[in-house]
């Protein structure tokens, strides 16, 4: 297995993963694209102690910039939604 901090890049905070956490107890993370579902599971259970119920992952195209006359395009990437056990919870504004 990979090392978890090149499986799981950043947690995503947006207002719908803030949502989805207090509702459905979902968890949103940028993840390394090779990275599978399995591998995934494991980092997020060995990285915050939490139990793992499932995990959807979907690969996010990256979009086309323009700067002046030169256009460019980001690099795709994967972003997985880790649906957390009963009782599990991560607390990603922790101070």
């Amino acid at each position: 297995m990979k090392p978890l901090h090149e499986i799981l890049k950043r947690p995503l905070v947006t207002e719908k993963t803030v949502q989805q956490e207090g509702e459905a107890q979902v968890v949103a993370f940028e993840v390394k694209r090779e990275a599978n579902k399995v591998e995934i599971k494991k980092a997020v259970e060995q990285a915050f102690e939490v139990k793992v119920k499932n995990v959807n992952t979907v690969l996010v195209a990256g979009k086309v910039k323009r700067l002046g006359r030169t256009y460019g395009k980001r690099s795709n990437w994967k972003k997985a939604y880790v649906t957390l056990a009963e009782g599990s919870s991560i607390d990603l504004f922790g101070v």
